[in-house]
């Protein structure tokens, strides 16, 4: 076991599941395992969670569930000590907004950002997530994607990555380059276009991007331009599939009124402002 493995293993022994079948996990367990010392200082992590919870627009009692135990406090006494039974998302939050400087808030927003990812969750909570919140998942699945899909590509021996990766925005868009697409939904110079895509224009691309990495390391593809071929190849592929189960196609999805930079930039503005009250 690597030493990521060892320290996030300590997320993952102190979840519990109720008997529901749910996992949760206990806000003094977490404190402990971010290394905070006090409960003070944690509750103030908690309480800026809270706020960010309540600027993504998700009800803050689904994720935050106040909870009250007896602890013992010496001969034979004891006391209500205030708890909190805590979410994957309620972590996630919990992490985000931790001091950093403290290793193990490092390794914790890894997990907890792995955790929260679609393929992480069920299909019943992705289904729950508003349509905003959709797109920041599945944006960022096609930012790691990209990441993993470019070194794939280099080793494959594609020196010229925008010819590249317009390949595959050609066979999906049907001839449609990045600055066409840019072009088409009205946006500013060197506006990035996944930014300002809907949850299923993005997953269309997710599936390209995905596919295309599966397929260069299968047939261990070593040319450039054999990878720019797989990269269309698979693109119009995944049009062929989206026009043959009656799905809209990508160019025809609606372009969302606001990007991600701008959502995310609203709700950092949301979140100053919750904390001020609270």
């Amino acid at each position: 076991m690597n030493e990521l493995e060892k320290n996030t293993s300590i997320f993952e022994n102190i979840k519990h599941i109720d008997e529901y079948g749910n996992e949760y996990w206990e806000a003094r367990q977490l404190m402990r395992g971010l290394e905070y010392k006090r409960w003070d200082k944690f509750l103030n992590v908690i309480n800026d969670a809270m706020a960010s919870c309540k600027a993504s627009n998700n009800a803050v009692e689904n994720h935050f569930s106040q909870v009250g135990k007896m602890v013992s406090i010496g001969s034979n006494a004891t006391r209500s000590q205030i708890d909190y039974h805590l979410s994957r998302y309620a972590c996630y939050l919990i992490v985000q907004n931790a001091d950093p400087r403290k290793k193990p808030v490092a390794l914790g927003q890894t997990y907890f950002a792995i955790q929260t990812r679609k393929q992480e969750i069920s299909e019943k909570e992705y289904s729950l997530l508003s349509e905003d919140d959709k797109r920041f998942y599945q944006r960022n699945l096609t930012r790691k994607g990209n990441y993993s899909l470019n070194i794939v590509a280099k080793n494959a021996g594609v020196k010229n990555f925008a010819k590249f990766h317009n390949e595959g925005y050609k066979g999906l868009y049907n001839g449609e380059t990045a600055n066409d697409i840019a072009k088409r939904k009205g946006l500013k110079y060197r506006e990035d276009i996944l930014d300002n895509m809907g949850s299923v224009e993005l997953a269309a691309n997710l599936f390209r991007i995905t596919q295309t990495e599966e397929k260069l390391k299968r047939e261990n593809i070593n040319s450039e331009n054999d990878a720019n071929i797989a990269h269309y190849s698979v693109g119009k592929n995944v049009r062929e599939a989206i026009e043959k189960n009656g799905g809209t196609l990508p160019e025809n999805l609606p372009t969302p009124k606001k990007s991600l930079k701008e959502l995310e930039s609203e709700r950092m503005q949301e979140v100053r402002k919750i904390k001020q009250n609270f």
